[in-house]
């Protein structure tokens, strides 16, 4: 991808680590960027001047992050960007501290990720000393190298490797479940209509999490701390309460776990401050 087509916030750092790969943009694999609390975006053309809001976020004086440079999230909407979302929890379950910067509901190539029309994914990305890294399970693998004593994967070598299994079926599947519920922390449909296609992603879903519960005994995927497989399903279980999916007692019950921890309220809050959408995109995602 031309330069012109980044970022220029996201190029400026990013060419320090990258160099001339950094001139490539790749992006998230897969096309399944929004979830019930959708995110995942790009730019093409930089907001005018203060339109990207900053917030700090994290724990204070934690590792690795604590002693360099701030690291720096960058996200889209908090209504529906699943990406976001994802990539939002997998700093906040690593404990790091950092800053959050919001790109604006205005910006062109951020609406076209949102309605899956851009050929990649570029946000949620984290800028830490001069990297830049911009696909999600890439930033998952970074935070959990850089943090050794709070892993986001399983110690155990077998449950890691299942966790990494299951986290890249949402990472690069699910296409039909991402279409028809687009992920919206907004909507609430209630006996909403599930089409075939649809039906066998949540079926897959629920077989994939009794399947890691049943083992782990939970609470969350992987046992007594959320890991990345928690992360990347987060925004499936937002479209199941906001689509009104009805799932069997284990997967209902995980449901209702994410939903209420501490990391999804304050983000859900967040979104309710966020303004209303207009035009397309608010067409796209009103039910």
């Amino acid at each position: 991808m031309a330069p012109e087509r980044l970022d220029r916030r996201l190029l400026r750092r990013g060419r320090r680590a990258l160099g001339d790969v950094g001139r490539s943009g790749l992006g998230d694999v897969g096309r399944s960027g929004l979830g019930d609390v959708g995110w995942s975006g790009r730019r093409a053309v930089p907001p005018p001047s203060g339109a990207v809001s900053r917030r700090s976020e994290g724990l204070r004086g934690c590792g690795s992050f604590a002693d360099v440079d701030r690291a720096v999230l960058t996200i889209n909407s908090r209504v529906y960007g699943a990406w976001s979302l994802r990539g939002w929890l997998l700093c906040r379950f690593a404990q790091i501290d950092f800053d959050v910067e919001v790109v604006p509901g205005s910006d062109p190539d951020s609406r076209a990720e949102l309605l899956l029309l851009a050929p990649s994914f570029l946000v949620p990305a984290l800028h830490h000393r001069s990297l830049l890294i911009w696909d999600t399970l890439a930033i998952a693998e970074y935070l959990h190298e850089l943090e050794p004593g709070r892993p986001l994967y399983p110690t155990d070598p077998a449950r890691r490797a299942m966790c990494r299994s299951v986290s890249g079926e949402v990472h690069s599947g699910f296409h039909n479940l991402v279409s028809a519920l687009p992920m919206n922390l907004r909507a609430r449909n209630e006996g909403f209509q599930l089409w075939s296609g649809v039906e066998a992603d949540v079926r897959r879903i629920e077989a994939v999490w009794e399947l890691c519960l049943g083992s782990s005994g939970g609470p969350y995927l992987f046992g007594a701390a959320p890991t990345v497989a928690d992360a990347m399903y987060a925004p499936e279980c937002t479209r199941f309460a906001s689509y009104d999916v009805k799932l069997g007692a284990a997967a209902g019950r995980y449901v209702e776990r994410i939903l209420a921890t501490d990391e999804m309220r304050e983000w859900a809050a967040e979104a309710e401050q966020e303004p209303e959408e207009s035009g397309e995109l608010g067409l796209e995602f009103e039910f």
